[in-house]
């Protein structure tokens, strides 16, 4: 089982390094406008949603006036799996989520 969580910005290239200096940390994601990946190996359960959400927490102003609006944004799991694939998220979770009118994206794939 492989899996990564990613914080992910649909930016210009221009206005990536300043999410970066505003999210205080740097785009290590391939293939997308503004990726920050989660490193997570071997490490059991990870509150993926509340880390990134401590990120993103007081800067919402900073981005939107460098064009970055909240729909722009979005949580992203993505999970190999064989056999089943069963994730869960609580309530909780999901209430911080949208609340901060954040997306959250799941991409399962059989390994």
């Amino acid at each position: 089982m492989k899996y990564y969580f990613s914080l992910r910005i649909d930016s210009k290239p221009e206005q990536n390094d300043e999410i970066s200096n505003i999210l205080g940390v740097k785009s290590n994601l391939e293939n997308v406008p503004w990726g920050y990946k989660l490193n997570v190996e071997n490490q059991g359960y990870v509150n993926f949603i509340d880390i990134f959400l401590k990120v993103l927490n007081g800067n919402y102003d900073a981005l939107e006036k460098i064009g970055v609006e909240r729909d722009d944004i979005s949580i992203w799991v993505i999970y190999e799996y064989e056999g089943q694939c069963n994730l869960e998220f609580s309530p909780l979770e999901m209430k911080n989520l949208g609340e901060n009118g954040i997306t959250l994206c799941i991409s399962c794939y059989e390994g």
